[in-house]
């Protein structure tokens, strides 16, 4: 037989040339640019078919195709046994298993009944050649797993206000057993796809040795043909169950033809199933869903034997890696730099960080209720996570000395600090606080009165304070101007007194004006 089949207008000039024209083989080699051999075998193939020319006119090409190349069973000898090309495809896929080994196996079976090596690869070759184009990938034994998002979504009717939300529908499916998972999510986010993950390798029961996703923003942070970038939370749940994540290259659906295929079979048999029914929770309709997976993977394959559940059996389950010891918890990563106040922002929330780190570069981890500061891999600082937007966690022992002796500062304190000196400087505190909206914005004002205390006497700052209230002048830059100024030394001014000439009609005195 030829190495390469030409094409039929190729061979049917070959036996125009050959039957009517009566060249030699040469000449019809050198006429066509082929092979001597080549035309010869055609040649002969003719001869004993007793073909002659012209052609019959009802011989179609297939007709004519399939007197030239009858199919293997039409040419093996009689009693021989014919391999069973879908077995041998099914084996394959175990780890290790070659073809050598089957053949080895099947010749002791049938001995002089079997073909030989060449014959048998051959009849399997054609086999698979007349399979479905995805047939052709060798899938093994719990090594690959296949996700992706259906496109195709399924709306959640909201019971109190009829609003309507769309819920994502994730697919996942191993490469050798073709044994599907899907569940639905609200969005197609990190959290929502690494939670869909988790959730399919718990289906499973098993973890596989590779994670086949498209190149979407959930697990790809920077897109690549070659060397795509995995995102960190994406790849912290791979490290923890100990798998393998390399994403399909863009534009070419034949790397997950599995996803796409199993997508099309999630949309057909459950999809389908459920668009006449009205969903009012999410977890309602992963219940329907996990319902109809059931059915799909006990389903009987049109040309293989059993169905995805008895391949899954038999194949993937014993190759996956056990599920690790605890269910993984979201961690999601963001790299930040540490603000002069010595707090970082995840989330448009601030925690603080030790304040000597201020201006260096740390890696925040965030699960659902906590937030971890990391320095150069060592853990720095842990805060409870808040959903306070604009808000700010502080651990006082984060803070400069000086900053955790201002935060100790209460209005009791500076009231009771302020007593210490006497009647007039608690009274000025007083003032202080309750002119602010806020306490503590008086906080600075007040310390700076109280320390006034370390430059004069006691005596005078009371004196000074009396001063300030008498004259109305209740700010901290009056009270140090007096001070300055000597001011408190001074007798204070005497009260208007009532005049004589007040009783005459025509004056009105000051106090008329107030």
């Amino acid at each position: 037989m030829p190495n390469t089949r030409l094409a039929m207008r190729h061979i049917k000039e070959i036996l125009r040339l050959k039957l009517e024209a009566k060249l030699s083989h040469r000449q019809i080699a050198r006429s066509l640019g082929i092979g001597v051999g080549t035309v010869s075998t055609y040649g002969k193939r003719a001869s004993a078919l007793g073909l002659c020319w012209p052609l019959p006119a009802e011989l179609s090409d297939n007709d004519l195709e399939q007197l030239l190349f009858p199919s293997p069973q039409l040419s093996a000898r009689h009693g021989r046994v014919m391999p069973d090309c879908a077995a041998i495809h099914l084996e394959l896929k175990r780890k290790s298993v070659t073809k050598q080994l089957l053949w080895e196996e099947y010749k002791q079976a049938y001995g002089d009944a079997g073909y030989q090596y060449s014959q048998y690869c051959g009849y399997y070759r054609e086999w698979r050649a007349q399979q479905k184009r995805s047939m052709r990938q060798i899938h093994l034994a719990g090594e690959k797993l296949f996700v992706d998002y259906s496109g195709a979504t399924v709306p959640i009717v909201n019971p109190d206000t009829g609003e309507i939300r769309n819920a994502e529908i994730f697919v996942a499916t191993l490469g050798a057993s073709n044994y599907t998972f899907a569940t639905a999510s609200w969005t197609q986010r990190k959290a929502d796809w690494i939670d869909a993950h988790v959730k399919a390798f718990e289906f499973f029961g098993g973890v596989p040795e590779i994670i086949v996703p498209d190149q979407l923003r959930s697990a790809v942070s920077k897109p690549c043909r070659y060397e795509p970038t995995i995102n960190a939370s994406y790849q912290h749940m791979a490290s923890h169950y100990r798998t393998a994540i390399i994403p399909a290259r863009p534009l070419k659906p034949k790397d997950k033809a599995k996803a796409e295929n199993a997508v099309l079979i999630v949309q057909r048999w459950i999809l389908a199933k459920l668009r006449h029914q009205t969903f009012f929770t999410l977890a309602e309709l992963n219940l329907a869903i996990k319902g109809l997976l059931e059915d799909l993977n006990q389903r009987p394959f049109k040309k293989l034997p059993g169905c995805r559940l008895s391949q899954f059996e038999m194949l993937d389950k014993p190759a996956l890696k056990p599920l690790p010891a605890t269910r993984y918890e979201y961690l999601e990563f963001k790299l930040a730099r540490v603000n002069i106040d010595y707090h970082v922002e995840f989330d448009k929330h601030y925690y603080s960080v030790p304040h000597h780190l201020v201006k260096t570069q740390v890696e925040i981890q965030a699960s659902r209720d906590g937030v971890a500061i990391f320095f150069k891999d060592q853990q720095v600082a842990r805060h409870a996570r808040s959903q306070r937007q604009g808000g700010f966690t502080t651990n006082t022992q984060h803070m400069p000395e000086a900053h955790q002796r201002h935060q100790q500062w209460t209005p009791k304190r500076l009231l009771s600090w302020a007593g210490t000196i006497g009647p007039e400087t608690h009274a000025m505190v007083e003032l202080f606080l309750q002119r602010k909206q806020v306490p503590e914005q008086a906080y600075r004002a007040c310390l700076g009165l109280l320390n006034l205390a370390k430059q004069y006497t006691p005596a005078r700052l009371e004196a000074a304070c009396l001063r300030a209230q008498h004259i109305k002048a209740l700010r901290l830059s009056n009270i140090k101007s007096i001070l300055q100024s000597n001011m408190d030394q001074l007798a204070l001014p005497l009260e208007p007194q009532a005049q004589a000439s007040e009783s005459h009609r025509n004056v009105r005195g000051a106090n008329y004006y107030h």
